[in-house]
């Protein structure tokens, strides 16, 4: 790769964080009684065939395999320098966590407005606007791994990929324990019936693997339309298998530990990486050389430089979205799918919630444009264990509590990590 800056990576990273932040909303159903939202519903819970619409929007593999590519030099310069790579992941995590701070403190101030006023809209969609912070997770623990990956790429290649694929099967295979044909070919339903603890280690190897993948691919150790085309067959191939072997059709959510592919993640889950890494291959030369010579590139940097901002606040918009519709007793509730008007009243909502991003992601540019830029960060390495632990502890706090109290014991904890990942003199 080019020692200049590639906007290809940027593209592909703001384009997976457009699929989303719509994604997101189109899955949103508020459910209004008498001019009240009393409830929020999900498109998935819904709408059976929605499922398969996932196979486009869970672009998670996508941003990972992307933020691996363009981290991995780093990685291997710093490696040969003698430099820690915990310092690195402590300024990734201190950076997360300063614009994590903000919006859980934005949230807690709205729950306590709420418990005052006893405005109803924010109980309905508690869980809502905290459920997005599971990536954030998954991110900062797979960059923790990032010189695993890297060592394992130089060392094995793509065996390395090669292995955490077998180790994945062999998971499923251990959940599933198949002993006839009938039970082969209903493999994802004996899969996701088993509630296996051992299962969750699962999560680790998924998420590792488009990490590995995109390491590799930065790498050059593959690369071609040919090749991409061929994936993108694979993996559309696999996730119809997948369906047709009893896993379900959707690639999130679903019941943690049981009736999911994310929950923890399934075989079937990387007929989606395969899909992703295709479209990667096969559009790489035509949409890199049109960037290059439109001179796109800063402004996918640009675009870049505030998708954590965008990502963590566009639930957010979801909040003025369902009290102002409620106020103007816009269609907002649009029924089930099937029912007239459904898709209307889909087109409503996310209009209403792109409209109240604009005024929050405004007043997130212009606070982000006032506040100290460039903070030390911390070499002490107490100061960075204990504050990532404070970090994924509040994280995990807020995701699993909700914004009523999550956003609360999430503030305090993530308020400390910042604190312990700065340099002392600044802390």
């Amino acid at each position: 790769m080019s020692d200049a800056r590639d906007p290809y990576p940027d593209a592909l990273r703001a384009v997976a964080l457009l699929i989303v932040v719509f994604g997101h909303w189109v899955a949103t159903l508020p459910q209004v009684e008498h001019g009240m939202l009393v409830e929020t519903g999900h498109l998935l819970d819904a709408w059976a065939p929605a499922g398969f619409f996932t196979w486009l929007f869970q672009v998670v593999p996508l941003f990972i395999f992307v933020s691996a590519a363009v981290s991995s030099e780093g990685v291997w310069e710093r490696y040969r320098a003698g430099d820690p790579h915990s310092h690195w992941w402590a300024e990734r995590a201190l950076g997360l966590a300063r614009p994590t701070v903000t919006y859980l403190a934005i949230l807690t101030l709205f729950v306590g407005i709420a418990f005052f006023t006893r405005e109803g809209v924010l109980g309905p969609l508690n869980h809502s606007l905290t459920v997005h912070l599971w990536f954030l997770l998954i991110l900062l623990s797979v960059q923790l791994l990032l010189p695993l990956s890297v060592w394992a790429d130089r060392r094995f290649g793509l065996w390395a990929a090669a292995g955490l694929i077998v180790g994945i099967a062999m998971v499923d295979l251990l959940r599933a324990r198949p002993t006839a044909l009938e039970e082969w070919l209903a493999l994802g339903r004996f899969v996701t019936a088993r509630h296996d603890a051992f299962a969750w280690i699962n999560t680790l190897l998924f998420w590792l693997l488009p990490q590995q993948l995109g390491i590799a691919w930065w790498n050059g150790r593959f690369a071609g339309r040919r090749l991409g085309l061929a994936l993108v067959a694979v993996g559309l191939a696999w996730l119809v298998g997948g369906v047709a072997l009893g896993y379900p059709a959707s690639m999130v959510n679903g019941n943690p530990g049981g009736d999911t592919n994310l929950l923890p993640p399934t075989l079937a889950l990387l007929g989606v990486m395969w899909f992703q890494v295709g479209l990667v291959l096969l559009f790489e030369t035509p949409v890199r050389r049109f960037l290059q010579r439109q001179h796109l590139g800063r402004w996918m940097a640009m675009f870049g430089a505030f998708g954590l901002q965008l990502y963590l606040w566009h639930k957010l918009a979801e909040l003025p979205a369902a009290w102002l519709g409620e106020r103007l007793d816009w269609p907002i509730d649009a029924g089930i799918p099937g029912e007239p008007g459904f898709w209307v009243g889909r087109l409503e909502w996310i209009g209403l919630c792109a409209l109240m991003m604009v005024p929050v992601m405004a007043a997130v540019v212009v606070f982000e444009r006032y506040r100290k830029q460039h903070v030390a960060v911390t070499q002490q390495s107490w100061r960075i264990v204990v504050g990532g632990l404070a970090l994924f502890l509040g994280l995990a706090a807020s995701l699993g509590l909700g914004a009523r109290p999550g956003a609360l014991f999430g503030l305090a904890l993530v308020a400390v990590a910042s604190w312990l990942l700065r340099a002392p003199r600044q802390a």
